[in-house]
């Protein structure tokens, strides 16, 4: 008898967490989209990490911040830190824009000299109360070759082709290409 009570009292506190775990997260990626080419840019590019609003710094997928309160999706998360997921994927596509610029993340093990640093600071990205998609950034290169900078606010909406969150990622790929265009349009000559 006694020996019941105690298996009961141990196995107790693993039944209380099994009550309320979750089944497993469902995992999200930003999808590399292709977009047009350039001729000309710095030859060597740094992208800086990401500055990320806190709101957006946590494994959940926010779906939005409207009214005030924040929309989170306990069990649809970013698959990576956003931060770092948003930097590799604007190193492709800057890649894929600047054919003629080698494209190198801060955190990354490669370190060259370069001839312009990238600074992305994301403000908001999440679905807005009609469903669209807003991603608000800043962006600003200082080149050194010659010396010069050069700066842009982004307020970029994109609809929802679905109104999951699979259709929220997909409008983050389309909204994070379209930030990727406008930044290879300022290291322009």
């Amino acid at each position: 008898m006694i020996l019941g009570r105690r298996l009961a009292i141990l196995a107790l506190p693993g039944l209380v967490g099994a009550c309320g775990a979750s089944p497993d997260p469902v995992l999200y990626t930003v999808a590399v989209r292709p977009g047009p080419a350039l001729p000309a840019g710095p030859r060597v590019v740094q992208l800086r990490d990401i500055g990320l609003a806190s709101y957006l710094d946590r494994k959940e997928i926010v779906r939005s911040s409207e009214d005030y309160k924040l929309g989170v999706m306990a069990n649809s998360w970013w698959g990576e830190p956003l931060g770092s997921l948003l930097g590799r994927v604007l190193v492709v596509e800057l890649s894929q824009r600047l054919p003629n610029s080698k494209i190198y993340s801060e955190s990354g093990a490669i370190n060259a000299d370069p001839n312009a640093v990238v600074g992305v600071n994301i403000q908001r990205l999440d679905t807005d109360k009609a469903g669209t998609l807003v991603l608000l950034a800043q962006a600003a290169v200082e080149f050194n070759r010659p010396k010069r900078s050069a700066a842009r606010n982004f307020t970029i909406s994109k609809p929802l082709p679905t109104p999951d969150v699979a259709g929220q990622v997909a409008a983050t790929s389309d909204a994070v290409a379209e930030l990727a265009d406008g930044i290879a349009a300022l290291l322009q000559p």
